[in-house]
């Protein structure tokens, strides 16, 4: 699964003349669903989405706070063509989940959000619609997230997300996490990495 998210100001969908669907500041997100897709990697996508940390705190320090924190919203938008393969110039989407598997599926990522935050915070566009998708992109700030691929990672990933868990839990007020301390975890989840656990886009240093 691939996801495209922005930070924003504001965004809407309109289908026709009809506007369905708009948010505040919060984040949009553009999620392509593959054929090979499962539920892992569903609650995989929304936890990280909804934990994502790219908004500022109380006292102005970037990357600290996620949208579940800040208690904005989310627009989410069935989006087949990042599944896209070129085939020279012409776009293949054989990858995607055909639309008759997609559509229930895609409900079930927004259920999942939903139930994991406040459901009135979560908004939609409408799936298989010909949409216009007005995203007012505050920074600019886009995250391009991917599910791990494959079940053979999935002892990997199951490793990968327990040192995440760990660390969301432990995570330091302000900067007095040491550099002893975030060597230790990068060495844990892949000695040769040059950063945390995988799927962790955050930074504790200021941009």
């Amino acid at each position: 699964m691939k996801a495209i998210i922005q930070r924003v100001t504001k965004a809407s969908v309109t289908v026709g003349e009809e506007q369905i669907s708009s948010i505040g500041r919060g984040l949009c997100v553009l999620l392509g669903i593959s054929a090979e897709d499962t539920q892992r990697d569903a609650e995989y996508m929304v936890r990280k989405i909804l934990n994502l940390r790219v908004f500022e705190d109380e006292n102005g320090r970037a990357w600290s706070r996620s949208v579940m924190d800040k208690e904005l919203e989310v627009l989410c938008v069935s989006q087949f063509t990042l599944q896209c393969i070129l085939k020279g110039n012409k776009p293949d989407f054989h990858s995607a989940m055909p639309a008759e598997l997609a559509q229930p599926f895609y409900n079930n990522i927004l259920e999942q959000m939903k139930s994991a935050y406040k459901p009135e915070l979560i908004k939609d566009g409408q799936f298989g619609a010909y949409m216009q998708v007005q995203i007012q992109n505050d920074g600019p700030v886009t995250i391009h997230l991917e599910s791990p691929t494959g079940p053979t990672d999935a002892k990997q990933l199951s490793k990968l997300e327990k040192q995440q868990q760990r660390k969301e839990k432990t995570r330091p007020k302000g900067n007095s996490e040491s550099g002893r301390e975030k060597g230790a975890l990068r060495s844990k989840a892949d000695p040769n990495a040059s950063s945390g656990a995988e799927g962790d886009v955050s930074s504790e240093r200021e941009p």
